[in-house]
């Protein structure tokens, strides 16, 4: 097997990447997704090392991706992949070599104007759809931007926390169906997160939907199933622009609150962004608060039903519960990677990296490194030091919401054991055709008393 394209020729994904990464909004989700269309279940051992290329969503959709990520490991752990749907990077697969790259911001940058996080950014041009926010930018302008939100995740304002997200988890549970199947991602994990995004940005309860659909769009921008073009995706996201800037100029004019939306609104370092931007920054807080930790919670019942040893450990001592969260959040790995861009020329693992170079770290493949992790292929809820995982980061850039997520996912179960058997997986889960989320959008379950 030379090549794992089902339908197109290296000339013609190189001609329409060239458009797309060149701005041409014309370029339909249909054409790049049949131009780049590949069998996910080809092994990746059947080609050359070269044309490797863990990137492509179709694999996580599938869940297919483990293996091109393990070989990548094992033969090659600083890798340049020359083409791909989202042009040339590099990918850093080990855990020592991404926590060396997260840790070291003057060297690879975060900037949008330079590619930003997620791969498929292009450097240096010129985008009307361009979302800046504080995570893709460097020093100081990052680090005075965060500290505008980072009160909200304070351990004083997460325990002043608790007692709502324990009543609202109980209610949300006490809702749902017994013995008859229904979809756990919509009905607890969506549910769950949408409540508390609604209360840090102090926006009505009733709107909490609006807000997951607009952290869904972020990821389905790209997917023709829901939107034609990525220009059709940001209308929607316009949408949210036109919801959040009316609270932002409200929110200007009053006394400031605790909330995101009057931290924002009130800190000499946010207070006069321009709408781009308060779009970038809002769905950054959107995103960052729904989707990792939806995805743990959601990841963690699916990995407890795959591993019923480790869910019978967990049904004789429920007090495992806060050594299993951080577990789930290493076996989820919900954000499966960051992209930085090179600003000097460097050397990685011996691999000699140029300025302006794309690196992709791969968080999920940090969290099966053998060399970092005793038994990384096993789903151990009782793990010593089970915290020494990628899924948060490192560095500057590491998750600002991290603790607020592990404290979610502990109130969750803790309720889930007070009512429930078992948490049982009945159906076929349905994964994200993204690269980016390691997410999952369906999870059939029947809970047993």
């Amino acid at each position: 097997m030379s090549s794992q394209y089902l339908n197109s020729s290296d000339e013609e994904r190189r001609a329409l990447l060239a458009r797309s990464r060149g701005g041409d909004m014309t370029v339909s989700n249909r054409e790049v997704a049949e131009a780049f269309a590949i069998d996910p279940n080809y092994d990746p051992y059947s080609i050359p090392l070269d044309k490797v290329d863990p990137s492509h969503p179709t694999l996580f959709l599938h869940g297919t991706h483990w293996d091109h990520l393990r070989r990548l490991r094992d033969e090659d752990p600083v890798h340049y992949h020359e083409e791909s749907m989202f042009g040339p990077y590099w990918s850093v697969t080990k855990m020592e070599d991404i926590k060396y790259v997260d840790s070291h911001h003057e060297i690879f940058s975060s900037l949008q104007t330079k590619g930003g996080i997620a791969l498929g950014g292009v450097p240096d041009r010129e985008d009307q759809y361009a979302l800046p926010m504080f995570i893709q930018e460097d020093p100081p302008k990052h680090d005075d931007q965060r500290k505008v939100v980072a009160p909200m995740f304070t351990p004083r304002n997460l325990a002043d926390l608790r007692p709502l997200i324990r009543e609202r988890a109980g209610a949300i549970l006490d809702n749902l169906p017994r013995n008859e199947e229904f979809n756990w991602v919509r009905h607890v994990s969506v549910e769950l997160t949408g409540q508390m995004l609604a209360t840090l940005f102090d926006v009505p309860q009733e709107d909490r939907l609006k807000l997951i659909d607009w952290s869904d769009t972020i990821q389905n921008l790209g997917d023709p199933e829901h939107f034609a073009t990525p220009d059709e995706g940001f209308q929607k996201l316009f949408e949210c622009l036109a919801y959040f800037q009316e609270y932002y100029e409200a929110r200007k004019k009053e006394p400031a609150k605790f909330d995101l939306i009057s931290m924002l609104a009130h800190d000499p370092s946010t207070n006069n962004m321009s709408p781009q931007e308060l779009l970038g920054n809002v769905m950054l807080l959107i995103v960052g608060g729904n989707d990792t930790t939806r995805n743990s919670i959601s990841g963690g019942v699916l990995a407890l039903n795959q591993n019923p040893d480790q869910y019978e450990k967990l049904l004789q001592n429920p007090g495992l519960i806060p050594n299993m969260v951080p577990e789930i959040i290493r076996w989820q790995s919900p954000v499966a990677h960051m992209a930085r861009t090179a600003l000097e020329d460097t050397e990685l693992a011996g691999r000699k990296i140029r300025k302006n170079d794309r690196v992709c770290m791969w968080y999920i493949s940090g969290n099966r490194d053998p060399d970092a992790i005793e038994n990384p292929d096993e789903f151990r809820i009782d793990r010593e030091n089970p915290r020494q995982h990628t899924a948060f980061g490192f560095g500057i850039h590491r998750c600002v919401g991290n603790r607020l997520a592990e404290m979610q996912l502990t109130t969750i179960w803790e309720e889930i054991m007070k009512r429930f058997s078992k948490v049982e997986v009945t159906g076929e889960p349905l994964g994200l055709a993204s690269s980016f989320i390691h997410g999952i959008r369906e999870l059939p379950v029947t809970l047993r008393e």
